[in-house]
């Protein structure tokens, strides 16, 4: 899919929040502004840092907060850790013979220590480290490297990292791991969405032989007043769609879509109608190149409130004519419009 890989590294490759957190409420204390819990940091922290830094503390030159900061992070006893799957991603990276970069925020200083102490060194043609604003150096990376756009992707857990891949031309690959929670992640747009790098990798595998069709179930799930439930998700593009997903090996389909109702979204549903199955293959809108069949129902909830997990960031209940005015993947659009058209026993 890719021949070149560009890695943000805090939040991405390593996690560092722990020790950033401490030495943020550091910096605050200094000016006496009451610390942050890491959720709270985590929905209002951002890149290029002078903006955060400037709504926190404003009038405060930069210059003499990194003082600050660059003290109290080398002193802080939180941890630094190498994030799971980020190793194996790498030597998965160094076998496929995919060049890797690294372009952070980080202090050059600590950044090469974690580079060393952590043994990554070696996944990596080139590091560039200490940029505040990476979309001032991502176009001099990709000449120097002679690196085709087409054949590159940007990969990051932060809103600028999906902003500097868009400013290069290149593919952003945003990953939940890290500093930026996945509902602003997806407002940035990014072009591919994954949980951590394992899911990475697996998408970057080529399939070997032939891949046999994915039979899938989904529901169009109606409450008492007549709404039905729209759910978006990264794995399609950030668009709205239906809870559904694979069905399991020895599942009738029934049974899987009860499953995958109450996991992905807590509700309890009765009376499934089936109302049509679509061959979905290729589309460019899902996150990787897949033949799905997908078999579509009509469902009614009976207990339960929502509580998505991981795999969609918002949800809304809508009349069907509301929900067709929302940006629809384009199965749950027809299967929408066969619902009011009668298309149902």
């Amino acid at each position: 899919m890719f021949r070149n890989l560009i890695f943000d590294w805090s939040g991405t490759l390593v996690d560092d929040l722990p020790p950033v957190l401490d030495a943020t409420n550091q910096v605050l204390g200094v000016y006496g502004v009451p610390p942050m819990d890491r959720e709270t940091f985590r929905l209002r922290f951002r890149l290029p840092y002078r903006e955060f830094y400037e709504e926190m503390l404003p009038g405060v030159p930069l210059e003499e907060l990194e003082v600050h900061f660059r003290k109290a992070f080398s002193g802080s006893s939180e941890p630094v850790t190498v994030l799971p799957h980020a190793r194996e991603k790498l030597a998965w990276c160094q076998a496929q013979g995919i060049r890797c970069f690294v372009l952070t925020s980080m202090d050059s200083d600590a950044f090469r220590g974690q580079l060393e102490d952590f043994g990554l060194a070696g996944y990596f043609e080139a590091t560039y480290s200490g940029v505040l604003d990476k979309r001032e150096v991502i176009l001099e990376i990709l000449d120097r490297h002679r690196l085709a756009p087409g054949e590159t992707a940007f990969v990051g857990d932060m809103t600028h990292d999906v902003e500097t891949a868009h400013h290069a031309q290149l593919t952003s690959v945003a990953v939940l791991t890290g500093y930026t929670h996945a509902g602003a992640l997806a407002l940035a747009r990014p072009h591919l969405t994954v949980q951590d790098l394992d899911g990475l990798r697996r998408l970057m595998e080529r399939p070997t032989g032939k891949a046999r069709p994915v039979a899938t179930v989904g529901a169009l799930i109606e409450n008492d007043e007549g709404q039905v439930l729209m759910v978006r998700t990264h794995k399609w593009g950030h668009r709205w769609g239906i809870p559904g997903g694979k069905i399991e090996r020895g599942e009738n389909a029934a049974a899987a879509l009860v499953r995958e109702v109450r996991e992905e979204t807590g509700l309890e549903i009765a009376e499934p109608v089936f109302v049509m199955v679509q061959d979905c293959i290729d589309s460019d809108e899902f996150e990787r190149r897949e033949h799905f069949l997908l078999l579509n129902y009509l469902a009614r909830k009976t207990s339960g409130e929502v509580c998505l997990n991981d795999e969609a960031q918002e949800f809304r209940w809508l009349t069907p004519e509301e929900a067709l005015k929302l940006d629809l993947n384009q199965p749950t659009r027809l299967l929408i419009e066969e619902v009011l058209e009668g298309g149902t026993p």
